[in-house]
């Protein structure tokens, strides 16, 4: 996709007015189904294994499962919508969200997804657990997963129990003096300290979401608060793990790094890039008695410490367009081409066309320098119209990776709705909400 010479837009007119596409009749809208195929789901549904066709011949009889137990609700609280009273998604069950009253009960409820732990991330069988999984209570990873509504990968636990071996008492704090990491985000649940917060109405999608940091982006570590660096897991789609490990400096600019496909070889890179820096032989010889402990943790657990493992390399086939910030963007692309298209100016143009805008020196000279952008609109509807999800969220991604604050309107028109056809809808929820409180310090939101 990326590269080669410019073409016209699909649905775009041509010289004569026609319009131009690839003279195929429209597909049909996905997740739609035919006739046809609508018969064959019910006579399947009435031929399954304890269908009441079954049951009435006496080939599958099952004792009815008694309802699972609700959890204790405020009392005069809807339990929400209506299909939390029925069977929920395959393998999900019911469990309180949300903050809780004095009296200890739950606000809301929701559907809980399996959790990674337990759960493989692609058939959903159940894991052979390793003799050394990590002791994190399942109390603890269900809430560090509900708050998020996102699944935690086996490292992310692991981590947390190296640095349990490091300093018992404060974990949280146990690379700070040394190696200069802390870990943030979703460990703050593991620690606790969502139980000492102030405020009961916490935002996570915010906490500690930098100035950069696209939906999705999970911060975990923060390192250099002059640079705002800071480490996170990257997913290309909220309801699976992530793909790898990235780094940023939001001082900088939007610019992601991949530094591993898990949080040991991230901190392991880290580490490797400290060790070169730092002449003092006590502090030197503190950074290589950690850096020896991780190496031989990571090993016995089987994770590699390669920065670019195969698995990621996978993944880079599959990106459409870098982006910006450089981590590439993945969109479905079915054999037809359908998914993506390319923007009709080059990232180099772009930037330029982003930058006449911000330095225009009046408003008047300003809407005519968006003038480029208005007609990229104009072909991103073209492009959703016809399937081709991709235009309009590379495009958002890029306004928002501009980070004027010029282009957050355009970037909450494009960005919140390429998400919703991609069915990503946490990940438009995240991105509405951080137009909304944008910032570049403060960003702790349990401080306090």
């Amino acid at each position: 996709m990326a590269g080669g010479g410019k073409r016209r837009p699909r649905g775009a007119a041509g010289p004569a007015g026609e319009q131009v596409g690839r003279g195929q009749p429209p597909a049909r809208p996905r997740g739609c189904i035919g006739a046809g195929a609508l018969w064959c789901l019910s006579a399947l549904c009435l031929l399954a294994p304890g269908s009441a066709l079954l049951r009435g011949s006496g080939e599958s009889r099952r004792a009815p499962r008694s309802p699972a137990p609700q959890p204790l609700l405020h009392p005069g609280v809807s339990r929400g919508p209506p299909r939390l009273r029925g069977a929920g998604p395959a393998g999900h069950r019911i469990v309180p969200a949300g903050p809780r009253c004095e009296r200890g009960h739950a606000t809301r409820l929701t559907w809980r997804r399996p959790c990674c732990r337990d759960k493989s991330e692609k058939n959903g069988a159940v894991k052979k657990r390793r003799s050394n999984q990590a002791d994190t209570t399942d109390n603890l990873c269900q809430e560090a997963e509900t708050y998020y509504q996102l699944r935690l990968p086996e490292d992310f636990y692991q981590f947390w129990k190296f640095c349990e071996e490091l300093d018992p008492e404060k974990p949280s704090d146990a690379l700070v003096s040394s190696v200069g990491l802390k870990l943030v985000g979703p460990y703050d649940i593991i620690a606790g300290r969502h139980k000492e917060a102030k405020s009961t109405d916490v935002n996570f999608n915010l906490h500690w979401r930098f100035f950069y940091d696209p939906p999705e982006f999970q911060t975990i570590l923060v390192g250099d608060s002059r640079t705002q660096y800071h480490m996170g897991y990257f997913r290309d789609v909220p309801d699976e793990l992530p793909v790898w490990v990235g780094a940023n400096e939001a001082k900088k600019g939007c610019v992601i790094s991949q530094v591993g496909d898990n949080i040991f070889a991230a901190v392991k890179l880290f580490l490797s890039k400290k060790l070169k820096e730092v002449a003092d032989k006590k502090k030197n010889a503190v950074l290589k008695d950690i850096d020896e402990k991780l190496t031989r943790t990571a090993k016995e657990l089987g994770y590699s410490l390669e920065q670019k493992t195969l698995k990621m390399k996978q993944r880079d086939k599959k990106v459409v367009t870098k982006a910006f910030h450089g981590a590439g963007l993945v969109v479905p692309v079915d054999k037809n081409d359908v998914g993506y298209r390319e923007l009709p100016e080059t990232n180099a143009n772009l930037k330029k066309i982003c930058k006449a805008i911000v330095d225009a020196p009046t408003d008047e000279e300003r809407v005519k320098a968006f003038a480029p952008i208005q007609e990229m609109l104009t072909f991103v509807q073209f492009a959703n119209d016809e399937c081709d999800y991709g235009m309009g969220y590379e495009l958002g991604m890029d306004l928002f990776c501009y980070g004027s604050h010029y282009f957050h309107k355009t970037v909450g028109q494009l960005l919140p709705l390429a998400y919703s056809l991609l069915k990503r809808n946490l990940f438009a929820e995240i991105i509405e909400q951080h137009l909304g409180n944008r910032r570049e310090e403060d960003l702790d939101q349990l401080a306090p």
